[in-house]
């Protein structure tokens, strides 16, 4: 179930509250019993975790992709210095 933030327009109220998503908009601040009660707009939050397919397909290992080394200059006579830099 969604965690909807809601803040009174009235005494400035604010609170969260689990609902589903069927359920009706609240109207009525629990504080000051106006109208004005209004769910804002917040971003959502989540964390996925276990198996599946973003452990499987999305998730890198923490490992930086492994780079191809430089070409070595062939017209250097340090071909292996200059590869280096």
């Amino acid at each position: 179930m969604p965690i909807y933030a809601y803040r009174c327009d009235s005494c400035g109220f604010e609170k969260d509250h689990l609902q589903k998503m069927s359920d009706p908009v609240l109207t009525e601040c629990p504080e000051c019993s106006q109208g004005t009660y209004k769910r804002q707009l917040t971003a959502a939050g989540f964390q996925l975790k276990g198996q599946g397919w973003y452990a499987t397909d999305f998730k890198g290992s923490g490992k930086p992709a492994k780079k191809d080394p430089a070409p070595a200059c062939q017209s250097c006579p340090g071909a292996e210095a200059c590869a280096s830099n």
